[in-house]
C-alpha cells in the first residue's frame, strides 16, 4: 500500500433537501405555507396571532433612574464607625461598606449627634449636620454642593 492508495474519510457534505431523490419534493416541510418556503424565518415567540405565553406574564413594575439619588448617611454612623480626626470620604465609606458605590453622590445627614473631630472630603452635607459638624470641631473641604450660576459658568 502506498500513500496514495490511502483511502481518506472525508468531511460528510451537507444534505440538500427539497431537490429530488430520497429527500424529494415536500422533504419534511409540509405543503404550502410560510415554513414550507425558503428563506423562512419566523420568530420563536410568535403563536400564530393569539397571545403568547410572554404577555401573559406580568410586567415588571417601575424603572431604575440612570440617574440614581444621593446614598444618605446619618452621622450617628458615621460616628461609630470612624475615629477622632479621620478623613470620611466616599472611598473610605466604601472601604467600611456604608456605602454601595463611589460614583453615587454620597449625602451626610443630620440625624444623630456627633462629637469627634472628622474631616469631610467630596460629600454632600446637610445643613443641620453642617452645623453639627462644626461644633464639634469638623471640617468640610471640597463640597460636592453647586448652584446653578456655578454650573452654568463652568462651561
Amino acid at each position: 500500500m502506498q500513500i496514495h492508495e490511502l483511502r481518506v474519510k472525508s468531511k460528510k457534505t451537507k444534505q440538500r433537501i427539497g431537490r429530488g431523490g430520497k429527500k424529494g419534493t415536500y422533504c419534511g416541510r409540509g405543503v404550502k405555507g410560510q415554513k414550507s418556503r425558503s428563506g423562512a424565518k419566523i420568530n420563536p415567540i410568535f403563536e400564530g396571532g393569539r397571545s403568547t405565553l410572554i404577555e401573559h406574564l406580568p410586567k415588571m413594575r417601575g424603572f431604575k433612574s440612570i440617574h440614581p439619588k444621593n446614598q444618605a448617611i446619618s452621622l450617628e454612623k458615621i460616628g461609630r464607625f470612624f475615629e477622632n480626626g479621620s478623613v470620611v470620604s466616599p472611598q473610605a465609606l466604601r472601604e467600611k461598606r456604608l456605602i454601595r458605590k463611589i460614583k453615587v453622590p454620597v449625602k451626610i445627614l443630620g440625624s444623630g449627634e456627633i462629637t469627634k473631630k472628622i474631616t469631610f472630603e467630596r460629600c454632600l452635607v446637610s445643613k443641620i449636620a453642617r452645623e453639627k459638624i462644626e461644633k464639634a470641631g469638623g471640617k468640610i473641604i471640597n463640597d460636592q454642593r453647586t448652584t446653578n450660576s456655578e454650573q452654568k459658568n463652568k462651561y
